[in-house]
C-alpha cells in the first residue's frame, strides 16, 4: 500500500482506464462475521465502493492517418469510460492496488475489473 501525503483531491489525475474507488464496508470480515487474516486469497471476491475519480478512457488511434498532407494533431482521443464520479461500483479485487490519501483507504481499479455500476441519484442525497 502506498501513502500519499497532503494532496488535494483535485490535483490527483487518473491515467487511462483506471478508476479511483473509496471502498465501502469492512473488507476483513466474511458475511458470517469471521475476521480473515491477510494471507487469505481475495482474488475473486466482489467488493463495492464509490467512484471518486475516473481516467479519460482507452486511447484510440487517429482516424485520419492516411492523409499524410494534413498536419499532425497532437491531441489524443479517448473512448470514455462508463464509470462516473459518484457511481456505486461492484468490482473484483484481482488487479486492484490500495493507496492511502489523508489517512483513508482508496483502491485503484482497472475499468475491466468493474462488474456493475449503480447510478442512482437518490442514493447520494
Amino acid at each position: 500500500m502506498i501513502e500519499i501525503g497532503k494532496q488535494d483531491m483535485q490535483s490527483i489525475l487518473m491515467v487511462g482506464d483506471r478508476v479511483l474507488i473509496k471502498p465501502k464496508g469492512n473488507k476483513e470480515r466474511t458475511r458470517s462475521g469471521l475476521y480473515l487474516p491477510p494471507t487469505v486469497p481475495e482474488n475473486e471476491t466482489l467488493h463495492s465502493g464509490y467512484v471518486i475519480k475516473s481516467g479519460p478512457g482507452y486511447p484510440i488511434p487517429d482516424q485520419d492517418s492516411d492523409e499524410h498532407w494534413k498536419p499532425d494533431s497532437e491531441k489524443v482521443k479517448y473512448m470514455p469510460l462508463q464509470a462516473k464520479e459518484g457511481d456505486l461500483a461492484v468490482y473484483l479485487q484481482k488487479g486492484t492496488f490500495e493507496i492511502e490519501i489523508h489517512g483513508e483507504k482508496y483502491v485503484i481499479v482497472p475499468h475491466q475489473s468493474i462488474m456493475l455500476l449503480l447510478r442512482d441519484k437518490a442514493l447520494f442525497q
